[in-house]
């Protein structure tokens, strides 16, 4: 029955095979991450598509209706992760999708930072600030502060590398084991230092 029905919805999709192809499977993972199937593959659509599109051409290559386009069009206009235009002598609304993939990971990154990381961390925070009234509160908050800590690294290091330019961040996705292994002789040279200091402080 459930493929009956999948088999229904790639027949109403105005699409090219390949093209299909990818547009469905952001639909699935869009629903893993929370956001509405439809929303993900309008979010699809724009990214493949070499021009801007009328919402009315998103709904008839998507095949849905059109105040579900709508509304899903709504949705990313919340997430930064689309442009509205216009063209002379043209009274409707152009859609895309930011062409730089980087620019498009950032703000995704921002987005969930903003919707999800943020008040967790603000959670956190307040727990802190209370005082435990018995060993097993003692250890949540303990348990809590790890997390906080954790979590106000992470988020430090993303804003530092939120100010790096998309070349400087490709470079740096470039290095891969090199960037590990780099970091490990660093951490032997240090380790070499401090050995060579204490045999100093022992002669």
């Amino acid at each position: 029955m459930f493929q009956k029905f999948l088999k229904l919805r790639v027949r109403a999709m105005n699409l090219p095979p390949l093209s299909q192809s990818f547009v469905l499977h952001f639909g699935e993972m869009g629903s893993r991450w929370g956001i509405n199937r439809t929303v993900g593959q309008i979010y699809a659509v724009l990214f493949i598509s070499a021009q801007p599109l009328t919402a009315d051409e998103i709904t008839d290559r998507l095949g849905v209706s059109r105040s579900n386009v709508s509304m899903g069009l709504k949705e990313l206009s919340s997430w930064r992760l689309v442009r509205l235009s216009h063209q002379p002598g043209d009274r409707r609304d152009f859609y895309a999708a930011p062409e730089d993939v980087w620019a498009i990971f950032k703000t995704l990154a921002e987005e969930r930072q903003r919707r999800e990381v943020d008040p967790t961390l603000s959670m956190l925070r307040d727990a802190l600030l209370e005082a435990p009234d018995s060993p097993e509160e003692r250890h949540a908050q303990a348990r809590m502060r790890e997390m906080h800590d954790l979590i106000e690294q992470l988020t430090e290091w993303f804003a530092e590398v939120r100010k790096l330019s998309p070349s400087t961040l490709e470079k740096l996705m470039s290095l891969g084991s090199k960037a590990t292994t780099l970091l490990q002789f660093t951490d032997k040279v240090r380790g070499l230092g401090g050995t060579a200091g204490s045999e100093e402080k022992a002669s």
